[in-house]
């Protein structure tokens, strides 16, 4: 087992990775930046350094800061947590070259999933379906994007081949503003990621959005921990998130998860990974995999009994998966709520003084934050707070739950978003499950 991990993340997830770090009798080093020093994972690990000032590029994705806090406390390896520097594949790669332990995909891997263009590639010869699309990087040949379009079937959806986020991408509904729409996502694309590369899909009206957690050893052992649904989004980014996903078909799933986690072998996969799937009609299509733990992973260990964390740190010691395929077993349905420091009408960041906090408990309650009464949420970072996640035996009995842990969660001096959750779990289609990725933005609108 590792002897000693560096945290390279703040708030609520390095918070989970010092528990399961605990839990394994792992020393544990927090690094931070000037504004965090106030953490609660500060305050509990072994040792804790700072890594620079309050900027995230001068402390948090500052490599060389991150790899000298490691050398300086004899640290045996880092876990980037997600968001940061966890899909770094140059982070990754210099890591490993400095003698730590990266706790995560091997760092061709990451390139390889991180570039869209190469991963649709990669999935295609794994058999995971893929979104009809432009089967590559688009180039500069008028004629030919417009027959690619023509091939696909308008609507289409240009996006950045080193996207993500919801950032990078754009719709066109006519041949009229192909080839305008191409461009612009081109150049967008260059400023924003560095890389111009822009590929073509088949844009997908009502589409839900599906994924599935997989967990793999990198020595020929792989599994699928089951599905999610992420559909409740606001500008492509997740609001609310449940597991396993109501209502799919049950053979086209069956089929997704097998393929996924046979991908998984295919590519020589190492540590926890998530492949996203737009799910419409019955059908699945691959849109991309994020090759790191996600925010929402606790619903899926809710419904499995699985750590997923502590299974990343097992995998990272070298050992094999510590469970096999035929030993995960669906058990209930889980809620979780993502609790932002935010407005929840205007959406503006709310930092300032937590002068009250107060979680919710109860049977198949759960509450992951690194929030305490006195704390200062600053301004700096993103907005997420803490996540609720409630269990039930069925989908009804988690909701219940959720209902009423937002009712009794109390946090008093800042704005939550809160209230927006209380709203859209008494709603009443996404009660009935299976709302769109649109449905949000529609209501908000309303």
């Amino acid at each position: 087992m590792l002897d000693k991990v560096l945290i390279a993340n703040r708030g609520e997830i390095a918070l989970r990775i010092l528990r399961a770090c605990k839990e394994l009798g792992i020393k544990t080093v927090a690094v931070h930046s000037k504004a965090d020093r106030e953490l609660m994972h500060v305050r509990l690990a072994d040792e804790a350094v700072c890594i620079g000032p309050a900027s995230s590029a001068q402390s948090y994705l500052n490599i060389p800061s991150l790899i000298s806090a490691a050398e300086v406390t004899d640290a045996s390896a880092i876990h980037p947590g997600y968001g940061f520097l966890s899909e770094n594949a140059d982070f990754a790669e210099q890591v490993e070259r400095s003698g730590f332990t990266f706790i995560g995909p091997r760092a061709e891997t990451i390139r390889l999933m991180g570039d869209k263009v190469s991963a649709i590639e990669a999935m295609k010869k794994a058999g995971v379906p893929t979104v009809p699309g432009s089967d590559g990087p688009l180039g500069d040949d008028e004629g030919e994007l417009l027959a690619t379009a023509r091939r696909i079937g308008y609507p289409v959806i240009i996006k950045a081949a080193a996207g993500g986020g919801g950032r990078g991408m754009r719709v066109v509904h006519t041949e009229a503003h192909l080839i305008s729409a191409v461009t612009v996502t081109r150049t967008e694309a260059h400023s924003a990621f560095g890389d111009g590369t822009v590929y073509m899909e088949k844009f997908l009206e009502k589409p839900r959005h599906v994924e599935v957690q997989v967990l793999a050893d990198g020595q020929g052992n792989a599994i699928h921990l089951y599905d999610r649904d992420c559909s409740l989004q606001r500008r492509h980014q997740k609001v609310l998130e449940e597991a396993p996903a109501p209502g799919l078909d049950p053979d086209a799933r069956a089929k997704v998860l097998e393929a996924c986690r046979e991908a998984c072998v295919e590519i020589g996969y190492r540590g926890a990974g998530t492949f996203e799937f737009l799910y419409e009609d019955g059908e699945f299509f691959f849109i991309e995999m994020n090759t790191r733990v996600q925010v929402e992973h606790p619903v899926t260990e809710m419904v499995t009994g699985v750590d997923i964390v502590r299974e990343q740190l097992r995998i990272a010691s070298g050992l094999p998966l510590s469970i096999r395929q035929e030993d995960v077993e669906l058990n209930g349905h889980a809620f979780e709520c993502r609790i932002n420091a935010e407005d929840p009408r205007t959406f503006m960041p709310s930092p300032g003084k937590v002068t009250l906090y107060h979680p919710p408990g109860g049977l198949g309650v759960r509450m992951d934050s690194h929030l305490y009464t006195g704390y200062t949420v600053p301004p700096l970072y993103d907005s997420l707070i803490g996540k609720l996640i409630t269990w039930g035996a069925d989908r009804e009995t988690s909701l219940t739950r959720m209902r009423n842990a937002l009712d009794e969660l109390l946090v008093e001096g800042i704005k939550t978003n809160t209230d927006l959750h209380k709203d859209l779990v008494r709603d009443g289609y996404f009660q009935q499950g299976g709302v769109n990725i649109h449905y949000l933005e529609k209501k908000l609108a309303q």
